[in-house]
């Protein structure tokens, strides 16, 4: 296995487009955004110091203030971060409990590659993976956020295995004074598509209180959310073999797949109804020297897709559930499963608990802890629809048992090390405890929750222990350098499937992390990292093994964990209030971890499966600059090129030197706000992303159908206006040029949005 060697051809040729900068800005030195170059931009958030040096200097970064993220139509805390580089969030509609994240080399369905946090807390879910395993970005909210940090790759040693792809730091602001903020959206979207054609609503109602009492800060919030999104899924059938038995039928779409073979589309799951209500609490103490922060959020959500439709009629105008039927002399086969609905209710509680002090002269210590647990979460599904007379009110129930985590990490932190002013060193320890059972019923009344019979369970925990060093070293005023290294040790425990019992693990690894940067004058800044980093399974890839009415999940208690070899090299040179960076970067994951679906008979059958190695390479350049055209426009630019590969694979060595699934060859952003006045400003941004395969044989080539994973170039419009000290009023449209377009499922269409918020 060689590894991926740099190609300087690449990185010349953007060099050579940077050349032509502005002048010296000492401001924006290595991972500073332009926010950072005006006063006017400061941030103040929990626990920062002037005083610290940075600790993961190893690491490409982005960060973004508020103002980075004024011509952002956001309903939840994931809209923010869309528009970063080399990351893309997998949002199918607003209120979707599934948001996914990928980063770089990492795809959207790798959630256990990403890490999230929130003021220190983890809002990153390593129970499960795939739509599941989607960050619960709704338990911080889009109006407390201070800052947000995202870095790239695993190249600190303070982050572990799951930081892969990237690390998501989200800080929120210290109350400075009694505030009330009140906030009422409305959103609006027209969807036709494969014989569905509607408009569907949402509104959201937000309500904060927070307060400065002396050393003390306190903040309380209420966020609600309801909306109706378009059908997730289209039902369809390819041809069958005639029968002299089926029904003459009318309504059906005829269409394609997205392997190129002609189906017919008969429906749809219905409308994607959401409902969320978030209660977040905060409480703060501050000294001179010590930090304490206290986080409670508690989540009620609820889901559903009851109201599936039948586009199929028979001659005398019933609607048709199931059978064998025949339009336009094609014959297709209809199954009253696919017109099953179910309902989700989902209760969480996250309790976070964070600490920043000062030990002495030149100690400085962090800690936190947080527990994470399912209170509720179940969901009933039908065996038929509601409406077909095949309906008897018998279902499945799938419920979460004794589900959730606990954390606790403590870090030290000396920023003169040794009494050298040259050196600094962190340390420190984490332990994680990550614990899923799942409990699947057959219901005579799956409405009414009625649990009739056990058809199976499944789950087990994982435990992972670390402990970490590194030391930074300015070796002088142009040369810098990183050494550290992270010790993992990982256990899987309590593994069962039914009454088979899985035998207990223990693994453990060492991941040395290496950087050296050199900044030859105020202008330029380069830096070279590379880093080792194992992703141990999590515990759905272990061990969670079910059937459902619409599919089958099959765990492997076997897997290793994933080991990956990562590079990155990074030129930046810094203009006036702002930058232009490139970053080349490369992966090699061996014993990568891939969640697989195959559908079969419209039912879908999802496997774990290890592929020997799969190399990335990337190369993102970036361009952000604020105060152009006397100081009215601000902008910020990437785009990123991927070339993600399966390089072996022993298992079937067919699948060699296709593209790895769900990885765009080019991703592009662009947002932009230009200041009108004091009160008004107008802003928007663009979404770029090619096409990419669903699947790791690279057969779905069809691109614009249900199945398939399109590109998409996706404008965005927003302005905003401050009518007084009080009041403020937004209004914005997504996907401004209406384009459709498909993630298997469908990306939103237009979208309207008008927002009121009142501070008093």
């Amino acid at each position: 296995m060689s590894h991926n060697l740099f190609k300087p051809t690449l990185i010349s040729l953007l060099v050579a487009s940077m050349l032509t900068g502005g002048t010296t800005n000492i401001a924006q030195a290595e991972g500073i955004t332009s926010s950072d170059s005006d006063d006017s931009h400061k941030l103040v958030v929990w626990g920062e110091s002037d005083q610290r040096k940075k600790t993961d200097t190893a690491s490409p970064k982005s960060i973004l203030s508020p103002e980075d993220l004024l011509s952002i139509n956001a309903t939840t805390t994931e809209d923010l971060v869309k528009h970063v580089p080399s990351l893309i969030i997998r949002k199918r509609f607003i209120g979707d409990s599934n948001g996914t994240v990928g980063i770089r080399g990492s795809n959207m369905f790798q959630t256990s590659r990403s890490m999230v946090f929130a003021d220190g807390v983890p809002l990153h879910y390593f129970l499960q993976t795939r739509w599941s395993g989607a960050p619960r970005w709704s338990l911080v909210s889009a109006d407390e956020i201070a800052q947000i940090e995202v870095l790239y790759g695993p190249f600190s040693a303070e982050y572990g295995g799951n930081a892969m792809g990237g690390v998501v730091n989200i800080e929120t602001s210290i109350p400075t004074e009694r505030r009330v903020h009140l906030e009422v959206g409305f959103f609006s979207q027209s969807y036709s598509e494969l014989g569905y054609d509607d408009s569907l609503k949402g509104t959201k109602q937000f309500l904060s209180y927070e307060d400065k009492l002396g050393d003390f800060s306190l903040y309380f919030s209420y966020n609600h959310l309801e909306n109706d999104g378009h059908p997730q899924t289209f039902r369809f059938s390819p041809a069958s073999d005639v029968d002299d038995d089926a029904m003459d039928v009318s309504g059906g779409v005829l269409g394609a797949n997205e392997y190129g073979e002609q189906v017919m589309y008969f429906g749809n799951n219905g409308i994607a109804k959401a409902e969320t209500n978030n209660f977040k609490m905060k409480l703060g103490y501050e000294t001179e020297d010590w930090f304490t922060l206290l986080n409670v959020a508690y989540e009620d959500r609820t889901s559903n897709t009851t109201a599936a439709e039948s586009y199929l009629t028979d001659i005398s105008g019933q609607t048709v559930w199931t059978g064998s039927v025949v339009q336009d002399g094609l014959y297709y086969s209809v199954q009253e499963r696919n017109f099953s609905g179910s309902e989700l209710n989902r209760r969480s509680l996250l309790v976070g608990l964070r600490v920043q002090g000062e030990l002495s002269e030149r100690w400085f210590m962090e800690g936190s802890v947080s527990s994470f647990k399912v209170l509720e979460d179940e969901t009933h599904s039908s065996r038929a629809n509601e409406l077909s007379p095949g309906h008897t009110g018998s279902g499945t129930i799938r419920a979460y048992d004794n589900t959730g985590w606990q954390t606790a990490k403590i870090n030290f932190q000396n920023d003169s090390f040794f009494g050298n002013e040259h050196l600094s060193f962190i340390t420190g320890f984490e332990y994680e405890n990550y614990e899923l059972i799942i409990n699947n019923y057959s219901s005579d009344d799956y409405q009414a929750g009625i649990k009739t019979v056990l058809t199976g369970s499944s789950g087990g925990d994982t435990n992972l222990e670390s402990v970490f060093a590194q030391i930074n070293w300015d070796i002088n005023e142009q040369w810098n350098t990183v050494i550290g290294g992270r010790y993992e040790s990982w256990s899987s425990d309590n593994g069962f499937y039914g009454d088979d019992l899985h035998v207990d693990r223990d693994e453990s690894r060492f991941s040395p992390k290496f950087s050296v940067g050199y900044t030859p004058n105020d202008q330029w800044t380069a830096r070279y990292s590379i880093a080792k980093a194992f992703r141990f399974p999590i515990v759905e890839e272990l061990f969670q093994n079910e059937r459902r009415t619409n599919g089958t999940s099959l765990a492997n208690a076997n897997l290793e964990p994933e080991d990956g070899f990562h590079q990155n090299l990074m030129l930046q040179r810094n203009i006036d209030d702002g930058f232009l960076r490139v970053n080349y970067f490369a992966e090699q994951i061996d014993d990568a971890i891939v969640a697989q679906t195959t559908i079969v008979d419209n039912s879908s059958i999802n496997t774990f499966i290890p592929i020997d190695t799969v190399d990335t390479t990337g190369i993102e350049f970036i361009y952000n600059q604020i105060g152009l055209l006397d100081n009215k426009l601000d902008l910020r630019f990437n785009t990123t090129y991927l070339d993600s590969k399966i390089d072996e694979n022993s298992a079937n060595v067919e699948l060699e030197g296709n593209d790895f699934p769900r990885m765009p060859k080019w991703r592009a952003n662009l947002t932009a706000n230009f200041h009108v006045s004091e009160v008004w400003d107008i802003g928007g941004g663009m979404r770029y992303a090619s096409n990419s395969h669903g699947d790791l044989n690279n057969g779905d080539t069809v691109s614009n159908v249900f199945g398939a994973h399109d590109s998409f170039l996706f404008f965005d419009l927003k302005t905003n206006y401050q009518i007084n000290d009080y009041v403020k009023l937004s209004l914005g449209v997504d996907n401004v040029t209406n384009e459709k377009a498909y993630v298997h499922h469908p990306w939103p269409q237009r979208t309207y949005y008008f927002e009121a918020s009142l501070d008093l």
